[in-house]
């Protein structure tokens, strides 16, 4: 069994699509960040970064329990479990492993920095706006690129460098990426959005509810480390 410490962002979708796909059983511990759940005590003891997803595997190597946290070491330690999305072959490997990467460094927190300066930063932030528009459009691009060439984003199997990148591309339409001009992400997400995990895991990310749409200001000051909670 395996404890998994989550609410409903893209990061952590991942983690949902990825034990969906694999089968594995799981039991969904919510941390409402908005509440500020993450710097519970308990929560610190499973991940000191105070962040969301984590994971408990109870059956972790030599049968005792392992915490993983990171989304991306997460994905790479149920791949390695598992034995699936993940090739064997070294140079098939390691093209999953670079597209992994361009989401981990790139894909997520350039998305992610976009959502923060529209929906949660105040007004007067137009160049903030601007760069990360441009950026995000700019992995679009690449990613449209690659999938002229290649199925998916690390070959010609699907792997977890797809279920990494696939929930942060859900707001295309918001960041003002049309699929009519992206004829190889539309492809490349209509495909995975139809397998029966990835229909599954959404679900159940849509049925879990948090604080964000009533958190108070100063919730939201500490979940974005500004205001009195800012390091100066």
């Amino acid at each position: 069994m395996i404890d998994l410490y989550a609410l409903t962002s893209p990061n952590v979708q991942k983690i949902f699509i990825m034990l969906e796909e694999c089968g594995l059983p799981y039991k969904m511990n919510p941390v409402d960040v908005w509440k500020g759940e993450q710097y519970n005590p308990e929560f610190l003891k499973i991940n000191p970064n105070a962040k969301i997803p984590a994971i408990v595997d109870h059956d972790g190597p030599g049968g005792k329990p392992y915490t993983v946290f990171e989304s991306g070491a997460i994905l790479l330690y149920l791949a390695e479990k598992t034995g699936k999305f993940m090739p064997t072959d070294t140079a098939k490997k390691y093209d999953v492993m670079q597209w992994l990467m361009i989401q981990l460094t790139g894909v997520g927190p350039m998305f992610g920095q976009w959502t923060h300066f529209k929906l949660f930063a105040p007004a007067g932030n137009d160049y903030a706006m601007g760069r990360y528009t441009s950026e995000a459009k700019r992995l679009y691009d690449v990613l449209e690129q690659r999938l002229a060439d290649s199925p998916y984003l690390g070959g010609a199997e699907y792997s977890i460098a797809d279920i990494a990148t696939f929930p942060w591309t859900r707001n295309h339409d918001a960041q003002g990426v049309k699929w009519e001009h992206n004829p190889n992400l539309a492809r490349w997400f209509n495909a995975i959005a139809a397998r029966p995990a990835v229909k599954k895991a959404l679900e159940i990310v849509g049925s879990i509810k948090s604080n964000r749409e009533t958190a108070t200001d100063d919730q939201k000051d500490r979940f974005f480390n500004r205001g009195r909670y800012a390091r100066v």
